[in-house]
């Protein structure tokens, strides 16, 4: 019974000592003296600030992208001990004791260290030798600026090993498809290219182009199945909703899944809480919440409020009046209606509280019990400082004399009576029934008399006006603009109806508890829109270049500069893989315009199978780089060298394989063979020449000024020179 146990267990395993050799080398390359320097590199002073608040858990809004890269630059930092307490405000700046740089600085090395076996391991799957997959993943190994880019706290090597990553998997599940379809493997493989590609995009939206790209061949390759005989109705339909539930489902939950882990680390109030609204302000700790928590949910006549508008644009403001009245006459001739003037402040103010009353009583308080304002109910809003009604007319406004002027009433005794009935509109209403809400509620406000809407035009008043924000009562309105909306943001019920004591209870806070909570989906449908539409005012950089620019390596940026030594570290490429690479992709483009035309003569200069493994690696290589390389030319963004790197990235794995098909196909006899092998090998070291010449920029090495000068390959690169 127990006879198994007279022999020993063996296990075999199978090792490529390739990838292990080229794992090493990648780590070294990368991880060598990673703390060094021990100073803010680039921009580094970017990410930096946002490792920090991440380890305050202080809320903040980025618009370069989702916020995975973020959290797995702040995951090195956690795992350091870092405590988030460093001033990130000048690339150059000295590291503190607290913090972890080599720490800061690892995944992204790491990421960059296992981008080049991925490399070696893509082009075994594009089925190329493995001499082409070792010269492939060589050439990644000595990129400089791939180097450079990997060894601070930076986002592309990131980006890049999961776009490599998501290619790999998905040639090794289109592999195994011939032959083992539905099996754990395959199914592994097309799981982990979803996910890759999730995390690709979590990590900057650049990762969507290659998502893209990889859905495109999935459909292609598909729609080649659908031609086969073989399969089966069943089992087409089993391939298409493996392919659909894996590559279009899943990544939506995994891409969700980042924002909740996001949302859920930074829950305090923070700088950055201001462009977003009220309701997602006061469901962070501190801030806002601190003041709104604990208000009347539900607004009622008599009830006290501030009304911010919901564009926060230009910036975010509160409906504003204070005693100053609108010129007789404004500088272009013409006439206003001279009553007190009626603004957005960017500021709160006791000037900011209005009091909702209803029209057919004169009280100012709210009854007991309260009645609640709904959809559609006419109110009066009166000022609470000054107790004047709001009101529009048929009065052009100062700077937009299209819209009506909106102004709290003065009565002149002439005849232009008071015009301050309004209607409440709930935007985001269920039924026709609901309650105006506290903070939750978007209204509009429609003028009874004239249907103009209150609108914030954005304008900036002159001097008479403070340069507050211009209001206006919007004539014609189509839609409901962002402009056209107002939430209740602070709200208590007023209970005096002195005006002494009222001014006095404006001042005050609130202290009655009612939760409001935002969920998660509210949360991220309005962060993932303000990501996408926040626009920094994009300024021209020294370092700042075309898309032009990048193919010829015509520019550099410069990362770090010793304050005394000559040291320097600059975004430099490998001045021979550039070349190369742009000269494979054009015999490629040439063979490949060839093979189409004579192949159209049904002239087979290749066998079938050579010609599909030439379109494969086709797709892969020559399309990643157009998807990641063209878009850069539609986009109206400052633009950076390392912004290119993607694109190299797949036009460097065209390089081996140009030459192996070189090699293969046209190469017919011995003696060509030999003299293109000596060609490769001259080349090759011609590689390793331009790596190991441009190193000291790449590490950081100290350099001479005549050595800083030999460096200087193009009179369109600024290196530093300190003068003598």
């Amino acid at each position: 019974m127990l006879g198994f146990l007279k022999n020993p267990v063996v296990v075999t395993a199978e090792i490529n000592l390739n990838l292990v050799v080229l794992t090493v080398m990648g780590l070294i390359s990368r991880l060598w003296g990673l703390s060094y320097p021990r100073a803010v590199v680039f921009d580094e002073v970017y990410y930096g600030q946002f490792v920090s608040l991440y380890m305050k858990r202080i809320f903040f809004v980025d618009d370069s992208g989702p916020p995975l890269g973020h959290m797995l630059l702040a995951l090195g930092g956690y795992l350091g001990g870092f405590d988030g307490n460093f001033l990130w405000n000048r690339i150059g700046a000295e590291y503190s004791m607290n913090v972890p740089v080599w720490s800061l600085r690892f995944l992204p090395a790491l990421a960059g260290a296992l981008c080049i076996p991925l490399a070696y391991q893509i082009l075994v799957e594009l089925q190329f030798s493995h001499c082409a997959a070792l010269g492939a993943a060589l050439l990644i190994l000595l990129e400089n600026s791939l180097i450079t880019q990997s060894r601070f706290m930076l986002l592309e090597s990131i980006l890049i090993f999961f776009i490599l990553l998501a290619v790999l998997s998905y040639l090794k599940f289109y592999n195994l498809q011939r032959h083992s379809s539905f099996s754990g493997g395959w199914w592994f493989w097309l799981l982990l290219t979803g996910v890759a590609c999730s995390c690709a995009v979590g990590v900057k939206y650049m990762g969507l182009f290659t998502y893209m790209l990889l859905l495109a061949i999935a459909g292609l390759h598909f729609w080649h199945m659908l031609g086969d005989r073989n399969l089966s109705n069943v089992s087409l339909v089993c391939h298409f909703l493996a392919r659909g539930l894996t590559l279009l489902v899943i990544p939506g939950p995994m891409y969700l899944s980042f924002f909740f882990v996001h949302l859920t680390l930074l829950y305090r109030s923070g700088p950055h809480d201001q462009i977003m609204t009220s309701a997602f302000q006061a469901s962070l700790e501190g801030g806002l919440a601190r003041i709104t928590q604990g208000q009347p949910l539900e607004v009622a006549y008599g009830s006290q409020i501030t009304l911010r508008n919901v564009l926060g644009k230009p910036m975010q403001c509160w409906l504003h009046s204070h005693t100053n009245t609108y010129p007789i006459r404004y500088e272009n001739g013409r006439g206003s209606s001279h009553q007190q003037q009626v603004t957005c402040y960017p500021f709160k103010d006791v000037n900011n509280w209005w009091i909702v009353k209803d029209p057919g009583m004169q009280q100012l308080v709210v009854s007991n019990p309260p009645r609640p304002v709904r959809h559609g109910h006419i109110v009066q809003l009166v000022h609470g400082i000054t107790t004047r009604y709001l009101n529009t007319h048929d009065v052009a406004a100062p700077l937009s004399p299209h819209s009506q002027e909106v102004s709290c009433y003065i009565d002149y005794n002439i005849s232009m009576p008071a015009q301050n009935l309004w209607r409440v509109e709930i935007v985001n209403r269920e039924s026709d029934t609901d309650v105006w809400k506290t903070i939750l509620s978007e209204v509009r406000f429609v003028h009874v008399n004239t249907s103009a809407v209150l609108k914030l035009s954005g304008a900036s008043l002159p001097e008479w006006g403070y340069r507050q924000l211009e209001v206006v009562g919007e004539k014609l309105s189509k839609g409901y603009h962002q402009s056209m909306v107002w939430n209740v943001e602070e709200h208590r019920y007023g209970k005096s109806q002195e005006q002494k004591e009222r001014e006095v209870e404006l001042h005050s806070p609130t202290r009655m508890d009612i939760g409001k909570n935002l969920s998660f989906m509210a949360k991220f449908t309005e962060l993932q829109w303000k990501i996408l539409t926040l626009k920094n005012e994009d300024t021209e950089h020294k370092y700042s270049s075309s898309a032009l620019d990048w193919i010829t390596m015509d520019t550099n940026i410069a990362y770090w500069l010793h304050p005394t030594s000559g040291a320097q570290i600059h975004l430099l490429g490998n001045v021979c893989t550039w070349a190369s690479a742009n000269i494979a992709a054009v015999v490629y483009t040439c063979l490949s315009l060839w093979y189409l035309i004579r192949r159209r003569r049904k002239i087979y200069d290749i066998p079938e199978d050579a010609w599909q493994l030439w379109v494969s690696a086709g797709q892969i290589c020559v399309g990643g780089w157009v998807v990641n390389y063209l878009p850069f030319f539609l986009m109206e963004k400052t633009l950076f060298l390392y912004h290119y790197l993607p694109a190299l990235t797949f036009q460097i794995l065209l390089i081996p394989i140009v030459l192996q098909h070189l090699s293969d196909h046209l190469c017919r006899s011995l003696l060509s063979k030999s003299m293109f092998n000596a060609l490769i090998v001259a080349w090759f070291s011609s590689v390793c020449f331009a790596y190991r010449t441009f190193s000291p920029v790449t590490y950081g090495e100290p350099l001479s000024v005549a050595e800083l000068k030999d460096l200087r390959w193009k009179d369109s690169w600024n290196i530093l020179i300190r003068k003598q």
